[in-house]
């Protein structure tokens, strides 16, 4: 029991110390996006909250929790000006990777910065893992992002298809 235990803390430990090591140089071309029409095309009457949690409720996913304030600015290197409301939820333990966020842009030319910053966050979750966790980088490495109008969509999971659909799920085409 007790070998068990200090395993478990371990893997806590270094988890943690991996998070605060992690570093982005910001040179990501990883091309996951799947770009949808960047106009004001689609409508949705869903908050992002809404959408995230609806997403959740239908989509198991270990425990997350909900990133706010800098860490918006910190983790995806998105100034929060550029956003009307955002949801973000991240890994409760630092040995997944799973990350469900939605971004309204207030102005849908901030669209591509706000994508930009995406893809250095899903860079350092992937350096974080490249070395750790070989299952949690292949869910970083295979990571969607999907923009409708001013709505941007990131998600790392292990069904990420499954994320896309109900994310597309919550907008009509005006």
């Amino acid at each position: 029991m007790k070998k068990s235990y200090f395993a478990f803390m371990l893997v806590i430990a270094l988890g943690l110390v991996l998070t605060a090591c992690s570093g982005s140089n910001g040179n990501s071309d990883k091309n996951s996006s799947t770009s949808a029409n960047k106009e004001n095309q689609f409508v949705t009457t869903k908050t992002t909250k809404e959408m995230v949690d609806g997403m959740l409720a239908k989509i198991e996913q270990p425990a997350l929790v909900e990133m706010t304030g800098d860490m918006v600015k910190q983790m995806y290197y998105i100034d929060p000006a550029l956003l009307e409301e955002y949801t973000i939820m991240s890994p409760m333990m630092n040995v997944k990777t799973n990350e469900v966020a939605v971004f309204k842009v207030k102005d849908a030319k901030d669209v591509a910065a706000v994508e930009d910053g995406i893809k250095k966050r899903a860079a350092d979750v992937q350096k974080q893992f490249e070395t750790y966790l070989q299952d949690q980088y292949e869910n970083a490495k295979n990571y969607k992002l999907v923009s409708k109008g001013n709505y941007v969509f990131f998600v790392i999971s292990d069904q990420p298809d499954k994320f896309v659909t109900e994310f597309d799920s919550y907008f009509e085409k005006k």
